[in-house]
């Protein structure tokens, strides 16, 4: 019986030419081209899988891969460090030209750290030919772009740059430009593997905006003339169509760009190049065109719809809430800022809200539920109620919850279940508290995320909740931006929190100390938008920094930022 290879070793590589590239690089070379002898071959032939490795440096401990000697390891780099195949790759990437002559010649194994350096160092040339000649069936820039062994540079944390987004779609445009029959008769050129490019995961978060680096309505507008040129190229010959490829992108779309975008969604249909959304962020969008859109995605595809800024109401919410829960696979929908009033007394609204409520149990896979401003007052446990599974983030900001409302959330099924809760803008300093603190206590063992921006939080509601807080023990980010809490209450807050192992980001308000003649109790636009005390607040950060220190807690970001990229995605949770 023949043995099943191990999925970590590499096929043995057939003796091919030195190609002029690795003659420029001997250290990148096989041992016999660095004054070496290896373990078979001749200087002018390669000897076999030493591109990964470094038979030469064996005796130091790097592995090499395929060698017959067995991996050993050297202690672990330094953060800061790359490895010597990254180092080498890079090198070889200096010359493009070269590089891509060489492209037919690397073992597959290469591919994915070339594509995360060509796309780091902004290697257009390269990155454009390693698309085009991709050996895989899936190229997802989630894979490719984290951090790896050999990087420790994770690019998705990071805005893309603009030109190695346009290479890697003119790599596709090549791709698809280039039949398979076509690809087959070129000399050293593999058969063409790619058939799916998946691009989500991009960050399209933080203020500040670097001419450089691409946003995500610049790469929507940019995949979507992608596929109306494919469309518009007309058709080829017959036996001479390119093999399909999907492309997954997460797509923003605005007034702006609606009529865009929705020509682009037409033309992918039958296209060789097949346009999947994965996540739909639609802004200030008409009623009518949202439909439109909705109507034009896979209903296989669709992981996310947020919706922001549309003055939708109930009215509104009834007409698109069908066409959205058709999307049975649908995770995640964001409702923000929708202006739609539930306790609006007349027929018809309340007609148009038990028809959302009666759609919205329709959802089969919803464990993301935002209703920013939605005004839910009396009426939570009518919309959880229909939910069909527990939800596992809930985002009710500006909600006007009463104590009733957060008593059901106790109570109910998600609470067990959240990792993910957002009360930001609701009072929680009279009888909410106490049902508040019951909630965080059902919430405990699994919440992960706490935003309770502008909730008039003071220090006695925040000492009388500290018991119950700290024993959500998994908790990550604690969000209190707004609250009029003072030096001490921070201090206590602190001290406190040390329990809490994994807790990595406080965004703390301006303690009400550094504030010169503030009302009491201070309303939270005066917190927000009144002057503070620089002098004292810098004493307050140095203080804050002390304490962090000497409990060991150096590691935990407490900031005032709430502009950062410091809340995590549910999905990344």
């Amino acid at each position: 019986m023949a043995k099943c290879p191990s999925p970590w070793a590499l096929p043995a590589a057939p003796a091919l030419p030195l190609p002029p590239l690795l003659r420029a690089f001997p250290c990148l070379g096989p041992p016999e081209s660095r004054g070496h002898r290896g373990e078979r071959g001749c200087s002018d032939r390669w000897p076999g899988p030493w591109w990964l490795g470094f038979a030469s440096c064996e005796s130091a401990g790097i592995p090499v891969l395929g060698s017959t000697a067995g991996r050993r390891w050297l202690p672990a780099w330094p953060s800061a460090m790359h490895t010597l195949v990254f180092l080498s790759t890079r090198q070889v990437l200096q010359c493009q030209p070269a590089a891509c002559q060489a492209l037919p010649l690397l073992p597959r194994e290469l591919f994915p750290l070339l594509f995360k350096v060509a796309f780091m160092d902004k290697k257009t040339v390269v990155l454009r030919e390693l698309v085009h000649t991709w050996p895989f069936p899936l190229l997802s820039f989630q894979q490719l772009l984290q951090e790896c062994a050999h990087c420790s540079r994770a690019l998705l944390q990071e805005r893309p740059s603009t030109e190695s987004m346009q290479a890697v779609i003119l790599g596709l445009t090549a791709r698809l430009h280039t039949p398979e029959t076509e690809a087959g008769t070129q000399p050293l050129c593999r058969k063409h593997a790619l058939r799916v490019l998946d691009m989500t995961g991009l960050l399209d978060d933080g203020v500040e905006q670097d001419p450089g680096t691409m946003s995500m309505w610049d790469c929507t507008a940019a995949v979507a003339r992608t596929c109306i040129a494919q469309q518009q190229g007309g058709t080829t010959e017959p036996g001479l169509a390119p093999v399909p490829v999907e492309v997954r992108v997460d797509l923003r779309v605005n007034r702006a760009s609606y009529a865009f975008l929705r020509e682009a969604l037409r033309s992918s249909v039958g296209s060789p190049l097949r346009l999947c959304c994965r996540d739909l962020r639609a802004e200030d969008l008409p009623m009518r065109n949202t439909v439109a859109l909705l109507q034009l995605l896979d209903a296989g595809c669709l992981r996310r719809v947020d919706l922001r800024f549309n003055n939708l109401g109930l009215r509104g919410l009834s007409v698109i809430i069908p066409h959205v829960a058709r999307f049975q696979h649908l995770a995640s929908l964001r409702l923000h800022y929708v202006h739609g009033d539930s306790r609006q007394p007349s027929v018809d609204g309340e007609d148009n809200f038990r028809y959302f409520l009666a759609q919205m149990g329709r959802f089969t896979c919803l464990r993301e539920l935002s209703m920013g401003s939605s005004l839910l007052s009396g009426r939570l446990d009518q919309l959880l109620s229909t939910l069909q599974s527990p939800l596992e983030s809930l985002e009710l900001a500006f909600c006007a919850l009463l104590p009733e409302d957060l008593r059901f959330l106790a109570q109910s099924p998600h609470a067990v279940r959240l990792k993910k809760l957002d009360l930001s803008g609701n009072d929680l300093s009279g009888s909410q508290l106490e049902p508040f603190q019951g909630l965080l206590q059902a919430a405990a063992a699994t919440l992960l995320h706490l935003e309770l921006t502008e909730c008039q939080l003071a220090d006695t509601q925040l000492l009388a909740t500290l018991p119950v807080l700290t024993r959500c023990t998994s908790l990550r980010y604690l969000g209190l931006y707004g609250n009029p809490l003072s030096m001490a209450g921070l201090k206590e807050l602190l001290r406190d929190s040390v329990v809490q192992a994994e807790l990595r980001t406080v965004v703390h308000p301006f303690p009400v100390d550094c504030y010169e003649g503030l009302p009491w109790p201070p309303p939270a636009s005066v917190l927000l938008e009144a002057s503070i005390n620089e002098e004292k607040f810098a004493r307050v950060e140095a203080e804050l920094h002390q304490l962090l220190l000497a409990s060991g807690r150096a590691h935990v970001l407490w900031t005032t930022d709430i502009y950062g990229r410091l809340a995590a995605d549910y999905f990344s949770l």
